[in-house]
């Protein structure tokens, strides 16, 4: 690592990492002291997207994705992993390996300060933990100093007949002491979530939810309720323009994510440059604050 960082249990086991050899290890750290992980005959590690502040650009936190290993920086999505995977015990073991691996290489960048760290949970993981949801991770944390409280779990879009496998997720979660945000596939679904579950956030996909009667009514149904909501897979500037009228009506400050901004990348100093492409901010934002 170049710069120290403020978590000394993680400094101390990245060091054993170092240290070690890789033959027959599952995490091991290269000579730049990010994190790798064995699945299989896969190697993995950790590419970072930033979310924004529509209307400043600023950065208020990243999404994690596994990514094969490249000393190129990117690598290549691997996210099938997960869906081929053979049984549920290996899917099990998958995402906790992906966890892991975030988690290190978020924290140990000294850019992450400040931020959230957002963390998707693939949607075979619901029935797949018939145990306590969140545990083993909130002790891979615990063991290795990090702050749970600015891990956010992603939970996936699932069918509105599974929304009761949602709800019993989402408490496990935060019943270990977890911020929880949940994928919407529409404002219909949205609204009838928030009827059984209070997430801190909401992730709405951009390319469709601007195209919908009811978006408006469910962003200020977040804003009553105080829920924080973020666009995701925003492409171009088409797509952003359409959420002029709905930022100005929203009565929050709103974030956002996608191609437009950044491409995810293991580095987070990359994700650090001025955003030159923003939304003006809506008047009742600024005494919201963020979302």
């Amino acid at each position: 690592m170049h710069a120290a960082i403020p978590y000394h249990a993680l400094e101390r086991y990245l060091a054993r990492l170092s240290s070690t050899p890789q033959a027959g290890m599952r995490v091991w750290a290269d000579a730049g002291g990010r994190a790798q992980g064995r699945y299989f005959n896969s190697t993995l590690t950790s590419a970072f997207q930033a979310i924004r502040h529509l209307g400043t650009g600023r950065i208020a936190g990243y999404e994690g994705f596994a990514r094969s290993y490249s000393e190129s920086d990117q690598g290549l999505c691997v996210w099938k992993l997960l869906d081929h995977a053979a049984n549920d015990d290996e899917s099990v073991e998958l995402d906790r390996l992906c966890r892991m691996l975030h988690s290190i290489n978020f924290f140990r960048q000294p850019e992450a300060a400040g931020g959230d760290l957002y963390l998707s949970v693939h949607a075979r993981l619901l029935a797949a933990v018939d145990g306590n949801h969140g545990t083993a991770f909130r002790r891979m944390l615990e063991l290795l100093g990090l702050p749970q409280h600015r891990i956010v779990l992603q939970l996936p879009v699932v069918p509105q007949h599974q929304g009761w496998l949602v709800k019993y997720v989402a408490d496990n979660y935060r019943r270990n002491g977890f911020r929880v945000a949940v994928n919407v596939g529409d404002a219909t679904q949205g609204l009838a979530l928030l009827q059984c579950i209070r997430p801190e956030a909401l992730k709405l996909d951009a390319r469709t939810i601007v195209q919908e009667r009811d978006a408006a009514k469910l962003l200020a149904e977040c804003a009553q309720r105080g829920i924080g909501v973020i666009f995701k897979r925003v492409e171009n500037m088409s797509m952003l323009a359409q959420f002029e009228p709905l930022a100005a009506h929203s009565g929050q400050a709103l974030l956002a994510q996608g191609f437009l901004w950044d491409l995810p990348q293991a580095s987070l100093a990359g994700n650090r440059s001025p955003a030159t492409v923003v939304l003006p901010v809506p008047a009742t934002s600024v005494a919201a604050g963020a979302a």
